[in-house]
């Protein structure tokens, strides 16, 4: 796992271990004893070839969070680890024998559909970015296509909604992904015998305005939550 240090990679890590014999990756030396006698650190920066293909040999499957996640960053801050980055993580995980790619996209890709209020949205529409951010990750996607047709790489990508505890405003009520439905989302993710797809990363959100139907179909994700059950203290007595 990429980025194991982040927001999401910090919520998923004890959902996936002793589950999986995981290898936790971050450019900083930030992290901790791994969870398990099985697991293992390494280090090593997405815009060194050498150190993504450190990372990735000998694995079955590689869950890639880390990127520059920020929708104000400039083209210069996304550049190395969204668009260089993700080259080197599909070109060492090809050159590895990795089966899988489980990468972690965002809503962003499509976020002047949400912007316009555009919805519902499907995982099918063209891409409608509404950053340099959503711009490099739709070029994640894109890749990922490629790396699956061309060879027969698994590419699983999930345009994450808003990964938090709880929801915090409506906007993040329509997005939320609970940390148990992140982790059910990317265990199915890693269980597909599913070649390539992209599939919207959300709860299951009374006021979602995201098709999640190709997960459920494709994946069998079945999502537990609803962020409906903050209404009332969110948006009080006119929710």
């Amino acid at each position: 796992m990429t980025g194991a240090t982040g927001g999401v990679g910090r919520m998923l890590v004890p959902a996936l271990a002793g589950r999986y014999r995981l290898r936790l990756h971050d450019r900083a030396d930030t992290l901790a004893a791994p969870p398990g006698d099985r697991d293992m650190v390494v280090n090593g920066d997405l815009e060194r070839f050498a150190d993504v293909a450190a990372t990735v040999a000998g694995a079955d499957a590689v869950v890639h969070l880390a990127a520059q996640a920020s929708p104000e960053a400039s083209w210069e801050e996304v550049d190395g680890p969204n668009i260089t980055g993700a080259f080197h993580l599909f070109e060492a995980s090809r050159r590895a024998g990795v089966r899988k790619v489980v990468f972690a996209s965002t809503n962003h890709v499509t976020g002047m559909y949400d912007r316009d209020r555009a919805w519902p949205l499907r995982p099918d529409q063209p891409v409608r970015p509404d950053s340099l951010y959503g711009v490099s990750k739709a070029f994640g996607e894109a890749l990922g296509r490629y790396y699956a047709d061309a060879f027969g790489l698994h590419v699983l990508c999930l345009r994450l909604g808003s990964v938090l505890e709880r929801p915090l405003d409506e906007e993040t009520m329509r997005k939320w992904l609970s940390p148990r439905d992140l982790a059910q989302l990317v265990t199915r993710c890693l269980q597909s015998e599913q070649r390539f797809g992209i599939y919207y990363g959300v709860s299951a959100n009374t006021r979602g305005r995201w098709d999640i139907t190709n997960a459920r179909r494709e994946l069998g994700y079945a999502p537990q939550d609803d962020s409906e059950a903050f209404a009332h203290e969110i948006l009080g007595g006119g929710s």
